[in-house]
């Protein structure tokens, strides 16, 4: 059986009480891109909903410490935080990192060892513009082109995206590589490829800042065709047929 886990790492741009001072002077960025990623917690909780799928939210900044960032990453800590002593980094790792990420690996792991495929979904968003440089899309999957399932999964999302909506700009492994480091690419190194596919599900941030009804319809959108997909899945497996990348 394939089941779901949905995760966002960038929910939110909490600054917990004891860290506050060292931000000083980066309330500005905190507000930012730079300091979370905006729409992608109520994208990821829609999704788990649909889906009846685990869901892993942290809603503390990634300028406090960037949960998709591996251990040893140039930016696993900020301008804010990366000349903190080494004690607190250690207690920030501790408190915030390490629990988040453990949990989701956990529950990946109890679910395959129970005979099960995992398709992880992470929610991010990105800015439309960066450094100056326009993003020509409305969503990017992410994913490694190396491993077939993810590989066949993102196309066909895509592909039903804008069979679904023709003016949608639907771009896989944009505005990012999926083997870039993140989360999932960790996560692609513990766990088999025919039983875990790590995708990433980036949206533009223009929709979640306008907000309103074109906002609404493209969450419900991207939920309704992937729904379709599972769907349809499940039937061609009852048939003993194998489906478009959901065998």
């Amino acid at each position: 059986m394939t089941l779901f886990v949905i995760s966002c790492e960038h929910g939110g741009n909490r600054i917990p009480q004891r860290y506050r001072s060292f931000f000083n002077g980066y309330e500005f960025f905190l507000h930012s891109h730079r300091g979370y990623d905006r729409g992608a917690l109520r994208m990821a909780k829609e999704m788990a909903l649909a889906l009846k799928a685990p869901l892993f939210v942290a809603t503390t900044s990634r300028l406090l410490i960037d949960l998709n960032r591996s251990i040893g990453h140039p930016r696993l800590f900020s301008e804010a935080t990366k000349h903190l002593s080494k004690a607190i980094k250690q207690e920030i790792l501790a408190r915030y990192y390490l629990p988040y990420r453990k949990q989701v690996e956990a529950t990946i792991t109890e679910t395959i060892r129970a005979g099960n495929r995992v398709i992880h979904i992470a929610s991010h968003s990105f800015t439309p513009v960066l450094d100056g440089t326009v993003r020509y899309a409305d969503i990017g999957l992410l994913y490694d082109p190396v491993r077939a399932g993810e590989r066949i999964f993102c196309h066909a999302w895509q592909s039903r995206l804008k069979a679904a909506a023709s003016d949608l700009i639907v771009r896989r492994n944009y505005p990012y590589a999926g083997k870039a480091d993140s989360l999932t690419v960790y996560l692609r190194r513990r766990f088999p490829a025919e039983a875990y596919w790590g995708i990433e599900l980036e949206i533009n941030q223009k929709f979640a800042l306008k907000g309103g009804p074109h906002w609404q319809a493209l969450r419900h959108l991207i939920i309704d065709v992937l729904y379709e997909m599972i769907g349809e899945s499940d039937q061609r497996m009852h048939q003993n047929s194998l489906p478009d990348g959901l065998s």
